[in-house]
């Protein structure tokens, strides 16, 4: 008999990895609650039409479509059958698709209720999305995504927002982290600065290796997208940018006087700086001109997590965008927001060892079941010590006492309470600790207060 499987790229996960993910899901969904973010949920599966499009070519072959029910050749003739064009047939036999990410689902959510939403809407979401990509090492074809996002409002003050929303986040974590800051629109100065704005693109792909491939190489990749020496002459002093934010804010506004998109970049830059230093950050925040980010789909701010302790890809990203919902007809709707990438996070958690005990939420105590006489006596118990919110398994049958032990020691948990013909005589239950191993006769009220 073939041994059962699950698909390349998607993971099972046990209890205990659950319990870490819960524990990062809720402290991300708490501090959303405290900046006044909701929650929604959108299908997993969109209609294609909603899907397909959005993310360039390539984004398009991505994406897992999911044959119609019934009949799925209905309006397909022979010799389309025939013709084996997978495309094509695609396109014919299937309606719906598994959503790739979850904006362009937000984007249609938005202009779908646009007469129940109020604005400026603050959303947050954290679901599955789907990706027929080559699964390798960190890229899986089932995973979680937790975006924040507010639209409907040009304010940097949302920008502001966000910094201290990933800021927040991080130090419940436990992570030491660096929030990096650019703005696209200085960056489009900049390429205007040195003469070659069509070729922002290139540009940008270029300089945000520079931490990996260094200065040299940059410049020689630079030169294979053929960028004329000037050009790359008066981008060195830009690149090799260096001083506090406030230096480099200052820097780049005498570098860019002459661009009127590459200054009004800097004004938002300086803007979110200057709210921030009235808060108190624990994060250093890093103005760094190599982020780029997706550069056609930002508009404004950038921003990007890296974790100082662990080496890692970025673990939190986002921006402003403008006209999310451009492409369902509904002009003008800008926004800003992030995500927050939950299984890196979940590795550098890992590779930190920074989940709290409690987080874990196992078991606190087992009752070991002696019989039926004695199962009977510990009903009532049991009901009161998980009343009192204690978290309370009752063994379902009376096992040797060595099976029983063994049980409560694979499971980790902490006290076993044991009831016998003496301890029920007089009203008292023996409770063992498994970490020390002592024991100590207590009512049952001496016991629950033992776990408050």
């Amino acid at each position: 008999m073939q041994k059962p499987s699950i698909p390349k790229g998607t993971r099972d996960f046990s209890p205990e990895e659950m319990a870490k993910r819960n524990y990062i899901f809720n402290t991300i969904r708490e501090v959303y609650h405290l900046y006044g973010f909701q929650q929604i949920e959108t299908p997993a599966m969109e209609n294609l039409s909603t899907l397909m499009g959005k993310y360039g070519e390539e984004g398009d072959k991505l994406l897992f479509k999911i044959l119609n029910s019934g009949d799925c050749f209905a309006g397909i003739t022979d010799e389309e059958l025939l013709e084996r064009n997978a495309v094509k047939f695609g396109v014919k036999a299937c309606e719906k698709g598994l959503r790739y990410d979850l904006t362009v689902p937000f984007a249609r959510f938005v202009v779908q209720h646009r007469n129940e939403i109020s604005f400026p809407f603050k959303r947050y979401q954290i679901q599955p999305v789907w990706r027929a990509d080559r699964p390798q090492k960190g890229r899986y074809r089932e995973f979680y995504q937790c975006d924040g996002d507010v639209v409907g409002s040009d304010s940097l003050v949302n920008e502001v927002e966000l910094v201290q929303i990933m800021d927040e986040v991080f130090r419940r974590f436990g992570i030491r982290v660096c929030i990096k800051m650019n703005n696209r629109k200085i960056l489009s100065g900049i390429a205007e600065f040195i003469g070659e704005s069509d070729k922002i693109v290139d540009i940008t792909v270029a300089i945000d290796k520079l931490d990996k491939i260094g200065l040299d190489n940059v410049n020689e990749e630079l030169r294979n997208k053929e960028l004329s020496e000037e050009a790359i002459r008066r981008l060195q002093p830009i690149i090799m940018l260096n001083g506090t934010n406030e230096e480099k804010v200052s820097k780049l506004r005498d570098i860019l006087a002459n661009s009127e998109i590459g200054l009004k970049g800097v004004d938002e830059l300086a803007f979110i700086l200057d709210r921030l230093k009235h808060t108190s950050l624990h994060a250093e925040l890093e103005l760094d001109l190599t982020l780029a980010r997706g550069l056609n789909y930002y508009t404004g701010a950038i921003f990007e997590v890296k974790a100082l302790d662990v080496q890692i890809g970025s673990i939190t990203g986002g921006g402003r965008y403008d006209n999310l919902t451009g492409v369902f007809g509904m002009e003008g709707v800008s926004g800003v927001g992030i995500s927050f990438g939950a299984d890196r996070i979940f590795d550098v958690l890992n590779q930190l060892d920074l989940y709290p005990a409690d987080s874990l939420q196992t078991t606190q105590l087992l009752f070991v079941n002696f019989g039926e006489k004695e199962e009977a006596y510990l009903f009532p118990l049991v009901a009161k010590v998980r009343a009192a919110g204690i978290r309370t398994e009752l063994y379902p049958e009376s096992a040797k006492m060595k099976k029983q032990m063994g049980y409560a020691d694979t499971k980790k948990i902490p006290f076993v309470a044991i009831v016998g013909e003496t301890e029920m005589a007089e009203n008292k239950i023996n409770l063992k600790n498994m970490i020390t191993g002592e024991q100590t006769l207590v009512t049952i009220d001496e016991l629950i207060s033992q776990f408050k």
